[in-house]
């Protein structure tokens, strides 16, 4: 059913037939499933966005951190609407594939909104649920956003994507711009990337929100990450996410932007094996 892609990308990983969609998905480490469903911007990947976090959690669990439909190297049928629902059933086929009866997620941004989607429709293959500067309410979208959705290919724009992104500019360099931008026009990358948020914008944090009752309804214990400084999704969202979800609690990180999993990097992943590894243990769940 799978097959392991040897290539010299460290982003490409293992391929696997999903109904009519080939998907790229990495899978480390033994023990219980994390699932890790990473955020929406130009030239995303799953290692890309997770490349500092698969190492540490890989060594006290499996670990899987797939490209999403319309991101990276997986591929649909181009003509697809992608939409939660689907997003969803895309992972629920891997994990089935996979016979990975229940997992803890781990959702950044546009992933959050796809955990809670994904523990909403199917709350019996979630264990536990982390939350890192996620959308899934409705909120009205913040001018960072909208440059993460209606980004252009440039140089230029790159590095203006990764100043809102950070809190820390010293972390931008030219290196890092140039890595990214070759990953934003790769292939049809960019041609994908428009059809999923187009103008208005609006739409597409409309499309992602769920219902306050939703949450609400939500059994699953859920840690909540932010930035303080976030300008992207706001803290406010997790705030009043940390209200509705009944088993929730919430951990902010002062001088951080959007790129807590980078910008925080070996305190997030403390937090994770705290609470996804050593806490479910310590309390026998």
């Amino acid at each position: 059913m799978t097959e392991h892609a040897q290539a010299a990308s460290p982003e490409i990983a293992n391929r696997i037939q999903i109904g009519e969609c080939t998907l790229n998905y990495h899978d480390q480490g033994e023990g219980d499933v994390i699932l890790l469903i990473h955020g929406s911007g130009p030239g995303v990947t799953g290692w890309a966005n997770w490349r500092g976090v698969i190492p540490t959690l890989s060594q006290r669990a499996r670990v899987i951190a797939p490209d999403m439909l319309g991101f990276g190297y997986t591929r649909c049928p181009s003509q697809w609407k992608l939409e939660p629902a689907i997003w969803v059933q895309s992972l629920i086929g891997l994990l089935d594939a996979l016979d990975i009866k229940q997992v803890s997620i781990v959702g950044n941004s546009f992933g959050g909104a796809i955990a809670l989607a994904l523990a909403k429709a199917f709350p019996q293959r979630v264990k536990r649920l982390v939350l890192m500067g996620a959308a899934g309410l409705s909120f009205p979208i913040t001018d960072g956003l909208d440059k993460v959705w209606g980004y252009q290919p440039s140089l230029q724009a790159m590095r203006g994507l990764m100043e809102v992104f950070a809190y820390d500019h010293s972390l931008i360099n030219d290196d890092l711009v140039s890595m990214r931008y070759q990953a934003s026009i790769r292939d049809d990358v960019q041609s994908r990337f428009a059809q999923l948020f187009p103008a208005q914008r609006q739409q597409g944090v409309e499309m992602l929100a769920l219902a306050e009752e939703d949450l609400r309804a939500l059994p699953h214990p859920t840690l909540l990450i932010h930035g303080r400084d976030d300008k992207v999704i706001p803290l406010e969202l997790s705030e009043r996410m940390l209200r509705l979800i009944p088993h929730s609690q919430m951990h902010v990180f002062g001088e951080c932007g959007h790129w807590v999993q980078i910008e925080k990097a070996q305190a997030f992943n403390r937090l994770l094996v705290d609470f996804l590894v050593d806490q479910p243990a310590n309390a026998g769940a």
